[in-house]
């Protein structure tokens, strides 16, 4: 029972696999806007550096000895 599940959602990926090149097909490559690139550069900053900032405020909420149980 195990094996034929298995076999099935194996199928559907590699139909859905086969399948994405016609659905991103397109007449030519779309052209790139400057500006969505860039608000897309700094929200990966912000967020990368809002990581280590939230675990550190994490951090101050707890007992020095879980600090690093929290981060």
């Amino acid at each position: 029972m195990l094996k034929s599940k298995l076999a099935a959602v194996m199928a559907v990926f590699i139909a859905l696999l086969c399948s994405a090149g016609t659905v991103f097909a397109g007449d030519g490559s779309p052209e790139v806007d400057t500006g969505t690139t860039a608000w897309m550069l700094t929200s990966t900053g912000l967020v990368l550096l809002m990581v280590p900032g939230l675990a550190m405020f994490y951090g101050g909420l707890v007992r020095t000895k879980n600090v690093l149980g929290t981060m």
